[in-house]
């Protein structure tokens, strides 16, 4: 399967995948950079909600998040698939250029970007590639990794990350 065909089947994992309209109240983020769904923000004492099921339809994208203000990133879904209690989210993020890139770090869950626009660079393991507008990078769970702009305009891509309960 090459990029092209790939791309073609994200509107049906969307469509698969989106939230309900009752799960648009989202939990505050991880960190900035790095949003986990379900677990509260540190620093402030609350209690994890449980992520909600995801169900068929069609959702607009959360307010802006992110602590760096050359780097923004709107959620469009967070929860957990209901074949095999599987934890996907997704978001979109615009990175200025010279933005301070993704810090480095493993998951527990695989990551594909799509990037939109711009150029950007994927650091796997070590190994850096660079992706521009249609180009699709993988990570799986437990690689080492990073994401930035590598281009002289904004870069804007979509992570989609499938995983393991969190």
């Amino acid at each position: 399967m090459d990029r092209r065909e790939f791309t073609s089947l994200l509107p049906a994992l969307l469509a698969t995948t989106a939230l309900s309209m009752e799960a648009d109240a989202q939990t505050p983020a991880q960190d900035a950079d790095h949003p986990v769904p379900g677990k509260p923000t540190p620093g402030i004492e609350s209690v994890p909600k449980p992520l909600p099921e995801l169900v068929s339809g069609v959702y607009a994208p959360s307010a802006p998040y992110g602590a760096a203000k050359d780097r923004k990133s709107q959620r469009y879904l967070a929860g957990i698939l209901k074949a095999g209690n599987i934890q996907t989210e997704m978001h979109e993020t615009r990175q200025e250029v010279g933005a301070v890139h993704e810090a480095v770090g493993k998951n527990l869950h695989n990551e594909i970007w799509f990037v939109k626009e711009g150029v950007c660079e994927l650091m796997t393991n070590g190994v850096v590639r660079r992706m521009g507008p249609g180009d699709v990078g993988l990570c799986c769970a437990g690689d080492l990794h990073w994401v930035k702009n590598a281009g002289d305009t904004p870069c804007t891509y979509f992570v989609i990350t499938v995983g393991p309960i969190e």
